[in-house]
């Protein structure tokens, strides 16, 4: 363990420096606010922290103790969050060992400096944070710098002495280690430390429905959407029309939630408020939370409540607090922690652990077992402690830097111990063999280590998740051995806004293919890595690609999947298969993983989450209440105006005559509409020049905000009532008022040249240089002549909820078509030979291109038709790209919380060994839980789950396969394969389908060509039990072929 040299320099008496003060200290400017923030590489993580919080972190200077591999890790996710500048401390050399979990040491580094060898490659990370190595005296002068200091591998009495320096400047302190499978965590923030967000959440809104004044006051929401009170919550009010008193903006207490009913009372008296008339909206108002943490010295004899991660592991932490402790002092007495599964040591730690709990305020029950297993490895560091601990430790780096999430508060303990082989190892067992992986075989013996490479495994998926996996497998050496191999694939390449997070790939990897990145990065880390890149994306598709005996090779999957749908598939791969699966995702400081054991739990499969809702269309075309009914809105016109139609246009284009006829065979509604879509943007909306594209945008915007709103106000004017005699424009429904076009108004010049740049783009016409230029648009803008609206009689506006927008039918659909024929055919004469349009492709990820600038500019408009509260463009890109939210922290706790279950399935532990997890860092909140056994079948003496699959072996007819399932009290009726009926007793011309081979029942009646490499087909059979009850059973595999 590195020693560092400490010395409190006197400071001058006073109140302490507010954190962010801009004072300068020792030629280094304390933070004020960060500049200007790249939105095209942070748009992820901007979703998570939000534009004030990145500012704060952006202007934030971090000092990291140790370089060790939970040093490295907290370095790089705090570097990739954006902060102003990290400092990497370390005094000392590298060591072989130090590879074990250091992913930025070499072989080539033993000898030099920790710190200095990794510093250039941290800095490639992201070269808008000063990175910088150091083994300078930590004086206080020199502390005082930082918004943040990390300290890891340090020893108690140095870390107290430093806390109490940055306790007394306001200075967030966070102390760390791991120590084989065990970790610590210790958070000190100051007095008075201001959470700004405590968990991150979006306020939960309400749409009033009634209100009935009173004490207290009973008030209703409207039943189409979930409301989110919570009793006790504070919440403010707006647009409250009889009650003007409610809409002062102040926070009012809530009680007696009722979420079914969509009710909840207010803690005031509102009688002389006035009578509800209608309207309002009720927002929860998120309160600012203060703290007050405790000195290093002062929590450890008062800990205070642990942090807890496993309720079967209730008592857990306050042994390992102890623990943590005696191993402190066996180090501080032996200048060394306890050798590799040393008896005589973990004896001398075990007694150590007596006496200080003697002496302890709050005494514990002694679990020697558990001290004794801390002392076996605690001298290791293995990846996967130091990537989850990474995690933890740069979120609450975050946290203290930026004030955005509730702080660990103070103490986490955490333990892996179902990792560790079930036999006792010997010093033997664990003996150093001069390579790399000794830390590792240090904690988990050398037998477990050859398993590890020599495992074949599959990894799907090469993005943030991928890229954090695969780096862990390069550092567990995992695959690296003469029968181990890693397989990597992903059909996707390498943007931008992909660096912020996926860590392995830089600047001039954009354009590359994820996979073959990622692996070509693993293998600098561990050039002995035995890795396969491929581009193929799983799926049906390619099952030549991933074949029979490609799964069967296989030892493990691990998914590190962006989708549902394409989890699900490898999911029922792997059931079929038989496989062993690790599952994971994350969704901002949220994570979760799964261990998918054959015969042992459920699979991925087994539990979905319920669909989203979707708004109705009759909501989002007429009746838009909130900011995502107007981009839904947005990005529908976007696509259908920029994309489709064009696309459809170039149908036509590219075969007239083909494109004509179809057109004329359908003849209905449909096909009217489609017809409409490419006379529209072949002849009605056809652009010759810059201006007329200008003239197009000025009069989408008129009819959008203007004239469809207008006509919308004239058939259902504000007084309008229902069939019942209620008000029409009741809650949810908002009143519109209709815009004008105004050239002064820069936001309405904002659309305008949005719109006309991609209407350009569209008709392949160039681009002048003003069209940059916002006064030159508006200039040219104002030369538009609008039309005066006028209004029309019997015009259809769906209002039904369940309404669709299928083509409404014009009595003679024909005649129109031939029309509009007629009237296309004549414009393409008029175009030149080979022309086509350029359909624009919706593209978030380009700040540049105005795809968002056109779709926030539509989105806007339409919400102050409804005095809806706008977005600006950033909000409106995470709504209407539906980004994900991502950050670093999580993508590492959730591939180091799988790489421990990795360790499980290696040795085959029994279920109650296995966890999984879910993770919100924001809180924090751990929640780990043994697996879910599979539902079991029972039959007669028959068992079988979901992993079971019945083989039948031999070239069977139908009737064979009949007997089969007779045989053992089962009548099969129904047999298929794919969406094909191969047999049913119900249709009397199946029968002469029994004599028949079942092989050729699926190749002519399911029309399914079965490869020369498989060597059977898969069925599913539909059965009754001896009552005729239907009997779920397992597919059916017939091994034809041998």
């Amino acid at each position: 363990m590195s020693k560092r040299s400490l010395i409190a320099a006197d400071s001058p008496s006073g109140a302490k420096k507010p954190r962010m003060s801009a004072v300068e200290s020792n030629g280094v400017r304390k933070a004020t606010s960060g500049g200007d923030i790249d939105e095209d590489l942070h748009s992820r993580q901007l979703a998570v922290y939000g534009r004030d919080s990145m500012r704060r972190l952006a202007a934030s200077q971090v000092l990291i103790l140790g370089a060790t591999g939970l040093s490295v890790e907290v370095a790089k996710n705090v570097i990739l969050a954006g902060v102003k500048a990290v400092v990497l401390h370390d005094t000392a050399e590298t060591q072989l060992q130090d590879l074990s979990a250091q992913f930025y040491l070499t072989e080539g580094d033993v000898g030099t400096n920790r710190a200095a060898a990794c510093r250039d490659k941290l800095q490639e990370l992201n070269t808008a944070v000063a990175v910088s190595s150091s083994s300078a005296q930590l004086t206080e002068q020199y502390i005082s710098q930082f918004q943040v200091v990390v300290c890891t591998n340090t020893m108690t009495k140095e870390s107290i002495s430093i806390d109490e320096i940055c306790h007394k400047h306001n200075i967030g302190f966070i102390k760390a280690d791991v120590c084989g499978v065990f970790a610590s965590v210790f958070c000190d923030f100051g007095t008075g430390f201001q959470v700004l967000d405590v968990d991150g959440e979006e306020p939960a809104t309400g749409i009033i429905a009634s209100i009935i004044p009173g004490n207290p006051t009973l008030i209703t929401c409207v039943d189409d959407e979930r409301m989110d009170f919570q009793d006790g919550q504070l919440v403010t009010f707006a647009e409250v029309d009889g009650m003007p008193t409610l809409n002062d903006k102040k926070p009012r207490r809530i009680q007696n939630v009722k979420v079914q009913a969509h009710t909840f009372e207010l803690e005031e008296d509102t009688t002389s408020y006035g009578d509800y008339v209608k309207g309002g909206i009720v927002t929860e108002h998120k309160e600012h939370k203060t703290l007050d943490f405790k000195t290093l010295a002062q929590a450890l004899d008062d800990p205070g409540e642990f942090l807890l991660s496993d309720f079967a592991k209730m008592e857990r932490p306050g042994i390992l607090h102890l623990g943590f402790q005696a191993l402190n002092d066996f180090q501080d007495e032996n200048g060394r922690r306890p050798h590799a599964y040393n008896r005589d040591d973990a004896a001398s730690l075990v007694q150590i652990a007596h006496k200080i709990n003697e002496q302890a305020s709050n005494k514990v029950d002694v679990d020697e077992d558990v001290l004794r297993k801390l002392s076996y490895t605690s001298s290791g560091e293995i990846s996967p402690m130091a990537a989850m601990f990474g995690g933890v430790v740069g979120q609450e780096v975050m946290k203290a830097a930026s004030g955005k999430f509730h702080p660990l508060f103070q103490f986490f303990y955490f333990d892996s111990i179902e990792s560790l082989p079930e036999e006792d190892l010997t010093p033997e067992d664990v003996a150093p063999q001069g390579d790399r992986y000794d830390a590792q075989r240090a904690v988990l013996g050398n037998k477990l280590q050859e398993q590890i490479q020599n495992l074949q495994v599959f990894l799907v998926g090469a993005g943030a998740l991928g890229c954090e996996f695969i780096k862990n497998f390069a550092m567990m050496g995992l695959g690296v051995g003469s029968k181990g191999q890693v397989t990597v694939t992903d059909d996707d390449v390498i943007e931008k806004s992909n660096l912020s997070r996926q860590f392995l790939f830089r600047d001039w990897d954009i354009g590359s293919a994820k996979s073959t990145a990622a692996a070509k990065a693993a293998k600098s880390i561990n050039k002995a890595l035995k890795v396969t890149a491929l581009q193929n994306r799983v799926s049906p598709a390619t099952e030549d690609v991933f074949n029979d005996k490609f799964w069967g090779s296989l030892d493990l999957v691990v998914n590190a999947l962006d989708n549902v749908n394409a989890r699900l598939y490898v999911d029922s791969r792997c059931v079929y298969f038989g496989k062993p699966l690790l599952e994971s995702g994350t969704l901002g400081p949220k994570c979760n993983t799964q261990v998918v054991m054959p015969n042992m739990t459920e699979n991925y499969g087994a539990s979905r989450d319920p669909p989203e809702k979707q708004a109705p269309m009759c909501t989002v075309h007429s009746f838009p209440h909130n900011i995502d009914h107007c981009l839904t809105f947005a990005r529908s016109e976007f696509e259908g105006h920029l994309e489709k139609a064009p696309a459809e246009a170039n149908a036509f284009l590219l075969q007239p005559a083909t494109y004509i006829q179809a057109v004329r065979q359908a003849s209905d509604a449909a096909a009217r509409e489609q017809l409409e879509k490419v006379f529209e943007v072949l002849v009605t909306d056809a652009c010759k020049t810059f201006q007329d594209c200008i003239q197009w945008a000025c009069m989408k915007f008129q009819f959008q905000f203007h004239e469809r709103i207008a006509q919308l106000v004239y058939t259902f004017p504000e007084d309008a009532t229902t069939s019942t005699g209620a008000l029409f424009w009741s809650a949810p429904k908002r009143f519109p008022q209709p815009l004008t076009f105004n050239p002064a108004d820069p936001s309405h010049v904002a659309f305008a040249q949005a719109g006309a740049i991609l209407k350009a783009q569209v008709h392949n016409i160039t681009i002048p240089a003003g069209a940059s230029d916002l006064d030159k648009v508006s200039e040219a803008a104002g030369r538009v002549k609008l039309p005066a609206f006028k209004p029309k009689q019997g015009v259809h506006i769906e209002t039904d909820p369940k309404g669709t927008a299928k083509p409404i039918a014009h009595g003679d659909d024909t005649a129109v078509i031939d029309d509009l024929i007629s009237q296309l055919e004549a414009a393409q004469q008029k175009l030149p030979a080979g022309y086509k349009l350029a359909p624009v492709v919706f593209e978030k990820d380009v700040d540049t291109n105005f795809h968002m600038d056109f779709i926030a500019g539509l989105a806007n408009m339409r919400a102050r038709n409804y005095k809806i509260p706008e977005v600006d463009k950033l909000k409106a890109k995470l709504i209407a790209g539906k980004i994900i939210p991502a950050i670093a922290t999580a993508t590492a706790m959730a591939t180091g919380l799988v790489c421990l279950e990795l360790f499980k399935v290696v040795q085959s532990k029994q279920v109650e060994a296995y966890r999984n997890t879910f993770v919100n860092l924001a809180l924090p909140l751990f929640a780990m839980a043994e697996p879910i056994a599979p539902k079991v079948f029972e039959f007669h003496d028959m068992k079988w789950s979901l992993w079971d699959r019945w083989i039948l072996e031999g070239d069977l007819t139908v009737q064979e396969v009949l007997d089969w399932f007779k045989v053992r009290g089962l009548e099969a009726y129904s047999i298929s394969c794919g969406q094909s009926l191969l047999y049913n007793n119900i249709f009397p011309k199946h029968k002469d389908r029994l004599p028949k081979k079942m092989s050729g029942l699926v190749q002519t009646v399911a029309k399914t060509d079965i490869p020369d490499y498989r060597n059977h087909f898969d069925v599913v059979v539909a059965c009754e039990d001896e009552e005729g009850e239907d009997m779920d059973v397992p597919l059916v595999s017939i091994k034809f072929r041998h």
